[in-house]
C-alpha cells in the first residue's frame, strides 16, 4: 500500500490517517479503505467499555488483517462479525509492519478497551519483519524509500526496545553503516534461478505471461524445494528466538484469552513449500504461553487446488474477497468455542 494513506506515529512508526476515507488503486480494481479517529482501518470507532449484549475482539496483524487489496467490508475481521451474532472486531491491523510494531501498536492503543479475545493474526512473513531495523516503501509517487522502523534486541534474555521514536523521514540506504544495511527488510528473496527465468521471460511479454499464468514458477519453486521462510526451520533461529520472545512477552502480558493465527504464505496455501516448520514453531509459543492456537491452512487445504489459487491475488499474493471469505470461515468456530468458555 502507498504511504499516502498513512501519517507518521513516533511509537509504532506510522498509523492510518485518522478520518480517512479513501480509494486506493489495485489489481483487483481499486478498494475503498476507511479509518477510524484513532488511525486504524476499522469501521468501528474504538470505545473503552463493552457494548451491552456483544462480544468484542481486539485483531492485530499486518496488510492481510488491515486488507489491503479489498474494501473494508471484505476482510476476514469484518466477515467474523456477519458469522458470529453479537460479535465486534476491532480491527488495528497495519500494513508493513512486524509483530513488534504489532505489540507496541496493543500497549499505546488498545489498553483499556473491553474485550474478550485478543486475535493475534501472525503473518508468517513477520518473522524478517521483526529482525529488521527499516523496510522499503512506496512513497506517494510510486518512489521506493526506506523508513527506519522501531524494533527489538534481545539482551540477556530480555526484550530491549530500540528506535523510539523512528526517524520521520526517509532513510538513505547509502549513509546507514554497513552493519545496519543488513538490518533492512528488502521483502521476500527469489531463488537465483527463478530470478534469472523472470528476467529472461520478462524479455518478451509473452514468454513472461505464460511462465507466470501457466503455474511453471510454482513448479520450479516445489521442485527445487523452495522454503519461502527458513527462518523458521531452526528453533534456534536468531529472527525465531527474537519472535518467540516478542510473542512471549506480548501474551504473557495479556490478561484475557489470547487466540494465535498464522496467517500462511500463498506458497503454503499451494503446496508449493512445507508449513511444518512454522507449524512447529507456533507450537512452542503455546508451550511457553498456553495460548490457544488456530492455524486456518489445516482448513484451507481442503479446498480444490484450483480454488485455493483464487484465494489470492495474481502480483501481490494479498487476499482475495473469497480468500478472506475462507480464513473467516476457518476461525469462526475457534472464536464460537471461546467465547462460550468466557
Amino acid at each position: 500500500m502507498l504511504r499516502r494513506v498513512f501519517q507518521y506515529d513516533p511509537v509504532i512508526g506510522y498509523r492510518f490517517i485518522p478520518g480517512l476515507t479513501a480509494r486506493v488503486p489495485h489489481e483487483g480494481g481499486g478498494y475503498l479503505v476507511r479509518v477510524n479517529d484513532a488511525g486504524f482501518r476499522c469501521n468501528h470507532e474504538f470505545r473503552a467499555s463493552s457494548t451491552p449484549g456483544h462480544y468484542r475482539i481486539l485483531l492485530f496483524g499486518d496488510s492481510h488483517t488491515a486488507g489491503d487489496g479489498v474494501s473494508n467490508e471484505y476482510r476476514f475481521g469484518d466477515l467474523l462479525e456477519n458469522t458470529i451474532s453479537d460479535l465486534e472486531v476491532y480491527n488495528f491491523g497495519l500494513p508493513g509492519t512486524g509483530t513488534d510494531q504489532q505489540f507496541l501498536a496493543y500497549k499505546e492503543y488498545s489498553i483499556g478497551i473491553d474485550h474478550d479475545v485478543l486475535i493475534i493474526a501472525l503473518f508468517v512473513s513477520n518473522i524478517r519483519r521483526v529482525a529488521a531495523h527499516a523496510r522499503y516503501f512506496y512513497d506517494e509517487n510510486g518512489k521506493v524509500v526506506c523508513y527506519e522502523k522501531p524494533y527489538y534486541e534481545l539482551g540477556s534474555g530480555d526484550l530491549l526496545l530500540k528506535n523510539v521514536p523512528p526517524r520521520k523521514d526517509p532513510v538513505i540506504e547509502s549513509a546507514l553503516s554497513k552493519e545496519e544495511r543488513n538490518y533492512i527488510d528488502r521483502g521476500n528473496p527469489v531463488p537465483g534461478l527463478i530470478r534469472n527465468l523472470v528476467q529472461m521471460t520478462r524479455q518478451s511479454s509473452i514468454l513472461f505471461n505464460i511462465f507466470i499464468t501457466s503455474g511453471m514458477k510454482d513448479r520450479v519453486q516445489k521442485t527445487l524445494h523452495y522454503q519461502i521462510v527458513p527462518e523458521y526451520d531452526d528453533p534456534n533461529d536468531p529472527a525465531w528466538l527474537l519472535m518467540r520472545a516478542i510473542l512471549k512477552g506480548w501474551i504473557t502480558y495479556h490478561r484475557q484469552p489470547v487466540l494465535l493465527v498464522p496467517i500462511p504464505f500463498y506458497h503454503h496455501v499451494m503446496g508449493i513449500c512445507d508449513a511444518k516448520p512454522y507449524q512447529s514453531r507456533m507450537r512452542e509459543v503455546v508451550s511457553d504461553t498456553g495460548c490457544i492456537l488456530h492455524d486456518p491452512l489445516h482448513d484451507i487445504m481442503k479446498y480444490p487446488r484450483k480454488e485455493r489459487s483464487g484465494f489470492y491475488f495474481e502480483t501481490d499474493y494479498h487476499l482475495t474477497p473469497i480468500g478472506h471469505n475462507a480464513v473467516a470461515a476457518s476461525l469462526a468456530p475457534a472464536i464460537q468455542k471461546i467465547l462460550e468458555r468466557a
